[in-house]
């Protein structure tokens, strides 16, 4: 009983871990647009980029522990792959009018914006197949010394998103070879204060070393496109992976092991991931985008945040999207079923009285 118990709970911590980490997602796309003209924001969006993705990739690779099992390779590419083809053809027609271009066109090797995420990590599945067959430390020697060395190669960018699943993919191979006893372990009182002490600490060095390009947090560049002498480039890297490692483990020690109110919708985060975007890239630019331009505006994107977070997590959304996020029609059937049942007449009415 006690196990099954723990059990839950830890599924609860994942799912909040999964809610929240989608939450600093929308809302450092929120956040880009105001980055130069405010530095307290371009601070915090520092802050937040070197822990959110990295910590998301991590979760993504501690629940791909399956890579054996039979059907494994055709489901990832189900789930990953034929999502990423429609909406990087969806997104190519956003565009088309968003920006009234004169040619449509779309390019499935170069992915739109957020897009970079789902051909990445159907990459690190395919990558793990092989890294796995090492032993931990060698596989992980491995990963970062490739996550290091692909700065040097000035033609791997956003190409098949070759750029961020090398750099990144460490992430992931860390969070494989994690068990669920080593997140409990950093949620102790102990393992929490030290967390604080740390992001204070990162924080401010993130105020008081404001030259900081966060170009570094986003791993999609070589040296060259960063950096003017390529071994500083390699040993900014190397920081860089440092400090995402710490503040993913402070990052963890303050997650929620209890349900609360937002842990039924850390398993929609692939919708708002996907969606989001349509809505921030029509704020970007827009007349709301330059009237929130003021003091206010953090206070506000939080708000902001929060709602279109929890509207993308809806079962009305989820519901909508799911033919096309993943390809199947299930809570469409258990909509249709619902309301069906509440259209009968309710058993063990009196017809007589």
């Amino acid at each position: 009983m006690k196990l099954v118990m723990l059990m839950t709970k830890r599924d609860y911590y994942f799912d909040n871990a999964k809610f929240i980490l989608i939450f600093f997602v929308v809302f450092g796309h929120l956040l880009k647009s105001y980055i130069d003209s405010d530095n307290l924001i371009s601070n915090l969006y520092k802050l937040i980029y070197t822990f959110h993705m990295p910590a998301f990739i991590l979760v993504s690779g501690f629940f791909a522990k399956g890579i054996y099992e039979s059907g494994y390779i055709g489901k990832i590419t189900k789930k990953l792959i034929l999502p990423y083809v429609i909406f990087q053809f969806i997104y190519s027609i956003f565009y088309y009018f968003l920006f009234s271009k004169s040619i449509f066109k779309v390019d499935i090797l170069n992915p739109h914006w957020s897009l970079w995420f789902l051909i990445s990590l159907f990459c690190w599945n395919i990558m793990l197949l092989i890294f796995n067959k090492l032993k931990p430390i060698h596989s992980l020697v491995i990963a970062f010394a490739i996550g290091l060395a692909v700065g040097y190669a000035d033609w791997i960018s956003n190409y098949l998103s070759l750029s961020r699943t090398f750099v990144f993919f460490p992430f992931f191979l860390v969070g494989y070879y994690l068990k669920k006893e080593h997140f409990q372990a950093i949620t102790t009182r102990p393992g929490k204060l030290l967390a604080a002490i740390t992001i204070m600490i990162v924080a401010l060095g993130i105020i008081y070393f404001p030259e900081l390009n966060e170009q570094w947090l986003l791993g999609s560049k070589p040296y060259s496109h960063l950096e003017s002498i390529s071994a500083i480039g390699l040993l900014k890297r190397m920081s860089i992976y440092g400090i995402n490692f710490i503040m993913i483990g402070s990052f963890f020690a303050f997650v929620p092991r209890r349900r609360v109110f937002f842990t039924k919708w850390g398993g929609n985060t692939l919708y708002v991931y996907l969606l989001h975007g349509f809505i921030v890239r029509t704020f970007r630019g827009s007349n709301i985008e330059a009237y929130l331009n003021n003091s206010q505006t953090i206070f506000i994107m939080l708000i902001l945040t929060l709602l279109l977070t929890l509207f993308l997590s809806s079962k009305v959304v989820t519901t909508a999207a799911q033919p096309i996020i993943e390809l199947r029609w299930s809570r469409w059937k258990k909509t249709i079923y619902d309301f069906k049942e509440n259209l009968k007449e309710p058993k063990g009415k009196v017809q007589n009285e």
